[in-house]
């Protein structure tokens, strides 16, 4: 019979040690995928340099990529347990790339890439590096634009919103507007048109990136990701509104103002003040959840 001391001198089995993280395979294959997929990232760069809804694309995979840097420790503390199901992924990827293309549907094509790239760090890496990696991920959808049809039915409600609001507004402080649809008429027969570009989808699409990295950077809580993300739609919609108020203010006194790089700056300014808001809205859903925290804690000790 074995006694207590030997079975306790027994070497015990011990986890083996965490493999390196194959950053050299997974530069590789990255660069594959690029090459596989170039016309369809070359349509999707030009419409980041040319479209003024998409020009946060560029700084997508950047901010993604700097995420995935600095995970470093945690990546390679994973075991690598490369799962090959992701070939079945990058194949999947590949031909909804293809169906895309030949229907000259980009949402498709463009999804496709992401696809596939999951699937290279499942076959590369495993499952476990994937759940890691799941935020940098998802942050790469927000480098697709919107499909055009979906583009269209949220743009004319919000352009509808905001001149709404103007035209309230600006009667409510005594300059007499009249709309008609997305049109404002000012007194001094100034036509005060709400356009597509000035439906606020812009920031919408912007500030909801920035919410994601803003949270991932300030807070540790997951949750608070999706909070912020869903803070940004009031946020934007109410910051366009205000910025076809105050054009619509500057039209009916200084019409030269309201147009080119003035009305530029403005929009710059007022995205500022919604990021300030952003900021602020988190401040708050933090002091509400320390203070639920706080009476949790002290019902529990009563």
């Amino acid at each position: 019979m074995l006694t207590r001391e030997k079975l306790q001198s027994e070497p015990q089995d011990q986890p083996a040690p965490p493999s390196h993280f194959p950053w050299g395979s997974m530069i590789w294959f990255g660069a594959l995928l690029i090459v596989c997929y170039a016309p369809v990232l070359k349509l999707l760069v030009h419409q980041w340099a040319t479209d003024d809804d998409m020009g946060h694309g560029f700084f997508v995979p950047l901010v993604a990529g700097w995420i995935v840097w600095t995970k470093r420790p945690a990546l390679l503390a994973i075991p690598l347990q490369p799962n090959y199901w992701g070939l079945l992924v990058i194949l999947w990827g590949m031909i909804q790339m293809l169906l895309g293309s030949i229907g000259a549907e980009l949402l498709l094509a463009r999804t496709a890439f992401v696809i596939s790239l999951i699937g290279v760090v499942l076959t590369v890496c495993g499952t476990r590096t994937v759940r890691e990696l799941a935020f940098p991920l998802f942050l790469l959808l927000f480098m697709i634009p919107i499909p055009q049809i979906v583009y269209g039915e949220v743009t004319l409600p919000l352009q509808l919103f905001a001149s709404t609001v103007a035209s309230n507004t600006l009667n409510l402080i005594g300059i007499p507007s009249l709309r008609t649809g997305n049109i404002l008429e000012l007194p001094n027969g100034k036509q005060l048109s709400v356009v597509e570009a000035c439906s606020g989808i812009r920031s919408l699409l912007s500030l909801s990136f920035i919410s994601l990295v803003y949270a991932w950077f300030f807070d540790a809580k997951r949750w608070m990701r999706l909070a912020l993300l869903i803070a940004t739609v009031p946020i934007a919609i109410l910051a366009n509104a205000a910025r076809v108020t105050i054009t619509g203010i500057i039209s009916a006194s200084r019409p030269d103002l309201a147009e080119g790089f003035f009305h530029s700056l403005e929009g710059w300014v007022l995205f500022l003040f919604a990021l300030v808001l952003l900021i602020l809205c988190h401040k708050v859903i933090n002091r509400v959840y320390r203070l639920v925290a706080v009476r949790k804690a002290e019902n529990v000790g009563a």
